[in-house]
């Protein structure tokens, strides 16, 4: 070979391998999804395509080669991460951080940012920070010893809420946060709530009339702390589209099924043990609480962590951390998987704890956190926040049951700390926050089998430092 024709083949060959690496970075709805992640660390949001078929993964933008070095890119922490129905925009929640502040003009604050999704999978920041309403609570006044407890004041006092963990309704219409239980500024505590957030016009957000919402109609602060709201979910007003060649049906797909007209929101108590209902107006967003309701709390078991409706509006399952078990409960909705007798005496949307409740996680699972309902109400995926693993559960379509599925567990990175799946049952994904020496800073991505709910797991896909909320469109 002559030292030309090797040297015009070596140029040809790098001419091949570029067009390939640039191929593989676009994006193309009809055959790729798009996987969006919050990274802590850079403090910024990255886009990844995927394959559908082959579930290959090329980096779109904020790759981690580009901005890995970079910090406070979008001035504050991004947290909860979600993505509209349509996919064309996404919410993520950004948390004040001192550390951003380098202009005092320009502080960082918590909010809500919305991004507009390209069609070439880039994201575009829509308008400015969307802050957070403040709570109005009452303050408590102690009694004179040797009295204890308090009396409530005459006054009341804005205390600024704590955001955790975001949803959005089924049918895209509106945001809801969970509020963490925090402190005013003479230290008592302030119970947990519920933020609201309407979808408007070119994706914007906008705070709901009344938002937050507390358990309580006249919530007050207290010594000791109470009412921690760690996860929400909201029920369904649409039911999920059927799937291809009849193969991917959602079980409430049946003919004459029809999307529910009422919904409700059900919030977790991590430190109560237990699950509050709210009532949504579909218009508004506003709800209505459970007080208002004449609504009790239902109880749960140990150290509640998150909660999930299924999407054809029967069950809600609840992962219980301390214990490693999922609770589930009957919506009373007059579905056919309604309890009559229990339901007849309760009011709309009242839960009925399902027979066999709470159900033990098999294998290595430990300290259930985030859980999913599969888009077609078959599976429900819990993460193991301890374990790095991801546990999977047939759900019985008539009762509701739990059942868990060989293997028990599949395995996550380290950390793992947020979890989609695309709206198709085809592929999951789950953010791991652990180090990179350990297996972190990465996305687990898994290939779904929908008739049986197995993962496969893919290689696992490096991003920047300190990843949390995880999308998927």
């Amino acid at each position: 070979m002559s030292k030309r024709f090797a040297w015009m083949l070596g140029v040809a060959m790098l001419v091949s391998i570029g067009l390939l690496v640039a191929c593989g970075s676009n994006y193309n709805a009809s055959s790729d999804g798009l996987m969006l992640v919050g990274s802590q660390g850079s403090g910024l949001v990255e886009t990844f395509s995927f394959n559908l078929g082959s579930g290959h993964v090329s980096a779109i933008s904020n790759t981690p080669n580009d901005t890995s070095s970079l910090t406070c890119v979008l001035n504050g922490i991004p947290s909860s991460l979600v993505v509209d129905p349509a996919g064309a925009y996404a919410y993520t929640i950004i948390n004040a951080n001192s550390l951003c502040t380098t202009d005092p003009t320009k502080p960082s604050t918590t909010g809500i940012l919305a991004f507009k999704v390209g069609s070439d999978g880039t994201t575009t920041q829509v308008g400015n920070l969307v802050l957070f309403n403040q709570g109005i609570v009452t303050p408590c006044l102690p009694f004179l010893p040797p009295a204890k407890g308090c009396q409530p004041s005459t006054s009341t006092e804005q205390v600024p809420v704590l955001p955790s963990m975001m949803v959005m309704d089924p049918a895209g219409k509106f945001l809801f946060v969970a509020d963490r239980a925090t402190t005013d500024s003479t230290g008592l505590f302030v119970p947990g709530a519920v933020s609201v957030f309407a979808i408007g016009s070119g994706g914007a957000a906008t705070e709901v009339a009344g938002s937050p919402f507390f358990t309580s109609n006249n919530p007050m602060t207290l010594p000791q702390s109470g009412l921690d709201i760690v996860s929400v979910a909201p029920t369904p007003t649409v039911l999920p589209l059927v799937g291809i060649n009849g193969v991917r049906n959602a079980v409430c797909n049946d003919l004459g099924n029809n999307p529910a007209t009422l919904q409700y929101l059900y919030a977790v108590d991590g430190l109560g043990n237990q699950l509050f209902e709210f009532s949504v107006d579909t218009t508004s967003g506003v709800l209505k609480n459970p007080a208002t309701l004449g609504q009790q709390p239902f109880p749960t078991d140990q150290i509640p962590a998150g909660v999930a409706v299924d999407p054809c509006n029967r069950f809600v399952y609840v992962s219980d951390s301390l214990t490693n078990r999922v609770s589930a409960y009957a919506i009373c909705n007059g579905s056919t998987t309604s309890p009559a007798i229990p339901c007849a005496a309760l009011v709309p949307g009242a839960l009925v704890e399902v027979a066999g409740s709470p159900f033990g996680l098999s294998g290595s699972a430990n300290s259930p956190g985030p859980l999913v309902v599969d888009a077609f109400g078959n599976y429900v995926y819990v993460v193991g926040t301890l374990s790095n693993t991801v546990s999977v559960l047939k759900i019985s379509p008539i009762t509701g049951s739990l059942t868990a599925t060989a293997p028990a567990t599949v395995a996550t990175g380290v950390g793992p700390k947020a979890i989609a799946i695309r709206a198709d049952d085809s592929w999951m994904f789950v953010s791991n926050f652990g180090s990179s020496s350990l297996g972190g800073n990465t996305v687990t991505q898994y290939l779904v089998t929908p008739q049986s709910g197995a993962l496969t797991v893919q290689p696992p896909i490096q991003t920047d430092n300190y990843p949390w909320g995880v999308a998927v469109k």
